[in-house]
């Protein structure tokens, strides 16, 4: 748990329109220059083979797949983008504010060219300019830099257990229930577990009686 205050709901929507804002002004900005300066499908090395400019309009997603059906994907950034506002009213963390606000500034960047490119409303096509071979051979723009590894960054923290508010989850009621079942079975000051099906042996069982206790033996 963080030993921070936890954010109020106006600071952290604050924070989530801000970021969102600023990765959409980037994204669109950066689309401009290459539309302007790079000429269309045609490789433009920066850094030889590792980070090479090649400038397309893209009518589908990762590696043009789905390219008859731009609609279907400005339907689905449009509902995560709703579905990021909706978050935001929950969120009292920090991290998760930060991420869900470069998170919804990518989705932002991409849906502004599905909504307002040609050819058409709804049916644009994305602007991707940056190509690097030597890891993957699709092409891309800022928008999705920050879509991938902020949702890469959303599984994480989900991973870790931490919530909205900032706090982290504590372990299951299964997995207490199981541990104080396996405290219950192990006696107090041995570390040998009781089996309640065969209780220990009485040590004293069979012993001859001592002198003076009053048996005789037969």
């Amino acid at each position: 748990m963080s030993d921070r205050r936890p954010l109020r709901q106006a600071a952290a929507g604050i924070i989530i329109a801000s970021l969102a804002v600023l990765v959409l002004a980037a994204d669109q900005f950066a689309k401009l220059l290459a539309i302007a300066e790079l000429p269309p499908e045609q490789p433009v090395p920066v850094i030889g083979d590792f980070l090479i400019f090649y400038l397309v309009r893209n009518p589908g997603a990762a590696f043009s797949l789905g390219e008859g059906v731009t609609w279907i994907f400005t339907i689905a950034m449009a509902a995560v983008a709703v579905a990021i506002v909706v978050i935001a009213r929950r969120i009292r963390s920090r991290i998760w504010a930060v991420v869900l606000g470069l998170l919804l500034g990518g989705v932002l960047g991409n849906l502004a060219d599905r909504l307002f490119r040609e050819p058409g409303f709804a049916v644009g096509h994305v602007i991707d300019y940056i190509s690097t071979p030597w890891m993957m051979p699709a092409i891309y723009n800022v928008a999705d830099i920050f879509i991938v590894t902020m949702m890469i960054s959303v599984a994480l923290l989900v991973l870790i257990g931490l919530r909205f508010d900032g706090t982290r989850e504590r372990r299951s009621n299964a997995a207490a229930a199981d541990a104080d079942s396996s405290a219950d079975a192990t006696p107090a000051g041995t570390g040998e577990m009781r089996d309640p099906l065969f209780p220990p042996a009485d040590p004293e069982a069979g012993a001859p009686p001592a002198a003076g206790d009053g048996r005789r033996e037969s």
